[in-house]
């Protein structure tokens, strides 16, 4: 059977993921390639930690790329380093020694992609990127080729599994913060370093891919509006369950007559939508199409195994020429100046919103509030103030709950500020959008 050599660059969670699939069902493999998937090299930093973490044949393991640059016979190579460099850098060298590359890496695209996407035009190379969102399940596959025919319309997506994971705990269980992150971490859901899950970045990088793709366009991560779940307080998770919500960090692309709507941040979904029903460190994503209308995506966005599963599929696809053929259509940062996404102005976005504030205990409060809510064009849908001891003292700050019906991003903001300068509101007011 016709061979296909393949390296690993990085043997870290994901890549000792799939060394494991490449040598342990390599029966399977070869089966869907047509051809024996050989893994000839793993570079590493460390050779006798890598040594530690799995046992693989003689002679692959290295600790020099030069090994995998210098070997012609090595075709296809799984560059599994994170971070923007050396990773850049790595992809460009081997991919000028004649080698297809398929990567994991969301930070490099989302930064990096359009310099890596013609400087593997020009050399005749591809990219594959399949494991770079939503871990296991196959959105790249399916918004570049199975809904080819459509216009997509918009996408909202569940594609942090650290922070689904975090949440959905903290939610259930009414765990701390901090013992989740923890859990994740030990579980391998999470870095050492979760600030990039936890406080949006990762999600905008991966939704930034997905819009590049959906609409052609190109767009820097860094300019999507976003909030992480660092700052969600337990109290806001049980108030949207009494409410008939769950909380999630939701990422939305709507393609509009003005432009792109773009954001990152903790809403409120409704208990029994699908999204809301994704637990722990499940992805999702919900794509509308004008031609097939909505579709839902389902599956495990983060941990060794699914993501290493999308890895393998991609060596494979680029190991029979299914890459190749796709990668040089495909619209994804293609060409010299591919256009900008015209983005909406984040003030002019509509939608309902809910508002938790501390207020004082005592007759007028909550039309003092109402007030400043009416100044600013915003009705209020429903309240919750839970009925306290009347024997206990009217100087009391209390939680009062507000879900609004639609106003704009702008107007809630304005009012937000008013309302945190109110003699009768302690503190911050926390606010977050709702979507029915």
């Amino acid at each position: 059977m016709e061979k296909t050599n393949i390296a690993i660059v990085g043997l870290g969670t994901v890549g000792s993921g799939v060394a494991r699939l490449l040598l342990d069902h390599g029966d399977r493999t070869a089966r869907h390639a047509g051809r024996t998937m050989w893994l000839r090299k793993a570079v590493v930093r460390d050779i006798e930690k890598a040594k530690q973490r799995m046992t693989l044949p003689d002679g692959v393991l290295t600790d020099s790329l030069d090994d995998v640059i210098n070997d012609e016979e090595i075709t296809v190579v799984a560059q599994l380093i994170g971070g923007l460099e050396p990773a850049r850098t790595i992809m460009l060298k081997l991919m000028e020694s004649g080698k297809d590359i398929v990567t994991a890496n969301k930070a490099l695209l989302a930064e990096h992609g359009p310099e890596l996407f013609d400087r593997a035009r020009q050399l005749g190379r591809s990219i594959a990127f399949e494991a770079s969102v939503a871990g296991g399940i196959p959105i790249i596959a399916n918004i570049s080729q199975c809904l080819s025919a459509n216009q997509l319309q918009s996408l909202e997506g569940i594609l942090n599994g650290t922070s689904n994971f975090i949440v959905s705990q903290m939610d259930e269980k009414g765990s701390d913060y901090a013992d989740v992150v923890a859990e994740a971490q030990r579980l391998g859901y999470a870095e050492a370093d979760p600030t990039m899950d936890v406080d949006g970045t990762d999600a905008a990088q991966k939704l930034a891919i997905l819009a590049h793709l959906a609409f052609g366009a190109t767009i820097n991560w860094n300019d999507i509006p976003r909030i992480g779940i660092d700052g969600l307080d337990p109290a806001d998770l049980r108030y949207a369950r009494e409410l008939g919500y769950r909380i999630k960090l939701l990422a939305v692309a709507n393609l509009t007559e003005a432009g792109l709507e773009l954001s990152v941040a903790p809403t409120l979904l409704k208990i029994g939508t699908p999204l809301a029903e994704v637990r722990n460190a499940f992805n999702a994503i919900r794509a509308v199409g004008d031609a097939v209308g909505p579709v839902f995506y389902h599956g495990l966005g983060a941990g060794q195994m699914p993501t290493a599963s999308a890895v393998v599929a991609d060596l494979i696809d680029t190991a029979v020429g299914r890459t190749k053929l796709t990668f040089q259509t495909l619209e994804y940062f293609c060409g010299e100046n591919p256009p900008r996404a015209i983005q909406r102005d984040a003030a002019s976005l509509k939608g309902r919103f809910y508002l938790r504030l501390l207020v004082a205990n005592h007759p007028g409060t909550l039309g003092a509030i109402a007030n400043v809510l009416s100044d600013h064009s915003i009705s209020i849908a429903s309240v919750i103030q839970h009925e306290t001891d009347t024997s206990e003292s009217t100087d009391r700050m209390v939680p009062l709950v507000i879900m609004t019906h639609e106003a704009t991003e702008g107007a809630a903001s304005e009012a937000t500020n008013k309302l945190e300068g109110l003699s009768v509101v302690s503190g911050s007011v926390v606010r977050l959008r709702v979507k029915d």
